[in-house]
C-alpha cells in the first residue's frame, strides 16, 4: 500500500512539474511571438547604408575642437611628440581589432584608416564601421594618456568625428593618400614658420599671422633659412610626412623553458613570423613606397 501511495504522489508531481514547464515555455513563445509581430515594425525605419562593394572605404576621423583641447593641456607648439604618439598609439589599436584595415595614414589631430575593396566587416554597413573606428580611437586616446604624458592630467574628454567616403579605383585611393599628406606638409610649413617667427623672432602671434599673409611655400623656407638658419627639409619626417602604419611580417625569436621527454627543464629558442603593425614615415605621393609595399593595393576590376 505504502509503494503504491509513493507512486502516486511521484506520478503526480511529475504531472505538475511537466504542466509548469509546459505553461512557462507557452509563457515565453507567446511573449516572443507578441515582440515580433507587435514591435518589430520599427526596424522598418533603419535605412541602408551599406557600402558600395569593390571599393576602398575610407573611415576618417579627426579631432574636434582641438586647437582648444591643445591649447588647455598646454601641447609643445608646433608639434608635440606625445600628442602624436598617443594618436599613433590609439591609431594601432584600432587596426589590432580590425585586420582588414590594409593602411592608415595619420598627422595632427586626424587619422584615415582604408578597409580592403573585398571586406565584409560588419556587412559593409557604413555606420558600423564608422562609429566602431570612432569609439576604439576614442578609448584608446583616453585609456593611454598616461603613458604618453605621464602626471599631467586629462582635463576632460577629447571628441572625435568621423566619416566614411568610398574610393573605386587604386588611382583614387592614391590620391587621397597623396591629399592627406600634402595638407600635412602644408600644414606644418606655416606652423613651423609662425611659431619660429613668435617663439625666436619675438613677434606676436597677430604679427606672424600678417607676416605670412600672402606667403607661398618658397617664401616660408627663405624666411626659415635666411633669418633662422633652419633647414626645412631636415625637421623631423614624422611632422613633415606624417604616419603611415601598414601590417608587415616580422621575424622575431621568443625563447620558451620547457621540459624536454627525460630530461631537465632547458631554454628553447624558436624563430617565428608574425604579422605586425609597421610605423613608417615616409613619402607616399611617390611611386617607390607603392612599389616596395605591392601588396597593400587590390587589382582594380576591369
Amino acid at each position: 500500500m505504502r509503494i503504491h501511495m509513493v507512486i502516486q504522489k511521484r506520478s503526480l508531481f511529475d504531472r505538475l512539474l511537466k504542466s509548469c514547464f509546459v505553461q512557462s515555455s507557452a509563457c515565453l513563445f507567446t511573449s516572443s511571438s507578441m515582440a515580433k509581430s507587435k514591435f518589430e515594425y520599427v526596424r522598418n525605419f533603419e535605412t541602408d547604408d551599406s557600402c558600395l562593394r569593390n571599393c576602398y572605404i575610407v573611415v576618417r576621423l579627426d579631432g574636434r575642437n582641438f586647437h582648444k583641447f591643445a591649447d588647455q593641456h598646454k601641447f609643445t607648439k608646433p608639434n608635440d611628440n606625445r600628442a602624436l604618439g598617443l594618436m599613433t598609439h590609439s591609431a594601432r589599436s584600432v587596426m589590432a581589432g580590425l585586420e582588414d584595415i590594409v593602411i592608415a595614414y595619420g598627422q595632427s589631430d586626424e587619422f584615415s584608416f582604408i578597409f580592403k575593396k573585398t571586406s565584409t566587416l560588419f556587412k559593409r554597413r557604413a555606420s558600423k564601421l564608422m562609429t566602431h573606428v570612432v569609439s576604439q580611437f576614442s578609448s584608446s586616446y583616453v585609456f593611454y594618456w598616461k603613458e604618453f604624458f605621464g602626471d599631467q592630467p586629462l582635463l576632460y574628454p577629447p571628441g572625435f568625428d568621423g566619416r566614411v567616403v568610398l574610393y573605386p579605383t587604386n588611382h583614387n585611393l592614391r590620391d587621397y593618400l597623396s591629399w592627406r599628406q600634402a595638407d600635412c606638409h602644408i600644414n606644418n610649413l606655416y606652423n613651423t614658420v609662425f611659431w619660429t617667427l613668435v617663439q625666436k623672432g619675438g613677434l606676436t602671434t597677430t604679427e606672424a599671422e600678417d607676416r605670412l599673409k600672402g606667403t607661398l611655400a618658397a617664401d616660408k623656407n627663405e624666411i626659415l633659412f635666411s633669418e633662422f638658419n633652419i633647414n626645412y627639409n631636415n625637421e623631423s619626417a614624422i611632422h613633415r610626412k606624417g604616419t603611415i602604419l601598414i601590417w608587415e611580417m616580422q621575424e622575431e625569436t621568443v625563447t620558451k623553458r620547457t621540459k624536454l621527454p627525460c630530461q631537465e627543464e632547458t631554454d628553447v629558442t624558436v624563430t617565428r613570423n608574425r604579422r605586425r603593425v609597421r610605423e613608417h614615415h615616409c613619402d607616399i605621393i611617390g611611386e617607390q613606397f607603392w612599389q616596395e609595399h605591392a601588396d597593400i593595393l587590390e587589382h582594380d576590376n576591369p
